[in-house]
């Protein structure tokens, strides 16, 4: 069966993933582009439990955020490397120690500005319904968050990691249409993507209104418990959804529900540059011949582009 790919943009560079590998294709300062390849020991090909439906989309989560982490790191190397070092070593990744701390870092910077900020302005208001306190809890959440990517997109240093993650979405888009990878096609193909994380992160925080609606208003300690313990699951269903959506694209109605999601894509993307795709089809392409030259054969994977 044909293979979904998915990525992320790094520093100055693409990370693209498959069903049992990922690369990462960095422009180094004098030009080149380097690129790395990893293998993929995914908990979804060694336990069944973990290919569960909501239960794949937590592992898929965790694992999709370790190696946006390690790739990183990489890009990090390569586009600002160190003047000491010797060019013909490897680049540094990041050792388990620092990938945990990355990952306590990032969630609990999330989970404070996004689930927790929003539960405790909330709680401050003088409302009394269950129904109203849950509803203007979601839109104070999705409020907070659209203001954090519209900030973060006015940012100057952004703006190439943004234009990079549309020419992760374009490469993605124009190899799903059978289009020839080069520069000049792939830069005719759209820079929005259904499976996009950013797409996923707003419907992460509009399930949730739904879902913490079964638990009404409880004491300021259960409410942020609740906020933070239900993630994983709230996750797991939007990714099912985002999921659902990659798979029919051709929906009307469904990519009508979906394009709030899909508008957001415009704070977190840039026009790319033919360079920049370049290093994308990179990426893309040296993902592809290693699945290719390590299977043999193709299998289906989901991932967020």
């Amino acid at each position: 069966m044909a293979v979904s790919y998915g990525g992320q943009a790094v520093l100055e560079g693409v990370m693209m993933r498959g069903p049992s590998n990922w690369s990462v294709a960095v422009r180094k300062p004098d030009g080149d582009i380097a690129h790395v390849s990893r293998h993929i020991d995914s908990a979804m090909t060694r336990h069944a439990i973990a290919r569960l439906p909501i239960i794949r989309g937590i592992f898929a989560l965790g694992e999709s955020l370790a190696i946006g982490f390690r790739a990183l790191a990489i890009s990090a190397n390569y586009a600002a490397p160190d003047e000491n070092a010797d060019v013909d070593e490897p680049p540094a990744e990041l050792s388990r120690a620092q990938l945990i701390f990355a990952f306590a870092v990032a969630i609990g910077f999330a989970i404070a500005l996004f689930k927790v900020t929003p539960a405790l302005v909330t709680d401050l208001l003088p409302i009394h319904q269950t129904s109203a306190f849950v509803v203007v809890e979601g839109l104070i959440r999705v409020a907070i968050f659209v203001l954090y990517l519209f900030l973060i997109s006015l940012l100057p240093d952004l703006r190439r990691v943004f234009q990079y993650h549309a020419a992760e979405h374009k490469a993605i888009n124009a190899l799903e249409a059978g289009e020839e990878l080069v520069p000049e096609r792939v830069q005719r193909y759209s820079l929005i993507h259904p499976r996009c994380g950013t797409a996923f992160l707003l419907w992460v925080m509009v399930i949730a209104i739904f879902v913490f609606a079964f638990f009404g208003r409880p004491h300021w300690y259960w409410l942020i418990a609740t906020r933070i313990l239900l993630l994983p699951l709230i996750a797991g269903l939007a990714y099912e959804l985002i999921r659902f959506a990659g798979k029919h694209t051709g929906n009307r109605v469904l990519m009508t529900l979906l394009a709030p999601g899909l508008w957001l894509q415009r704070l977190t993307t840039r026009e790319p540059t033919l360079d920049q795709i370049e290093v994308s089809i990179r990426a893309l392409e040296e993902v592809l011949r290693v699945e290719r030259t390590e299977t043999g054969a193709e299998a289906r994977v989901e991932v967020m582009a």
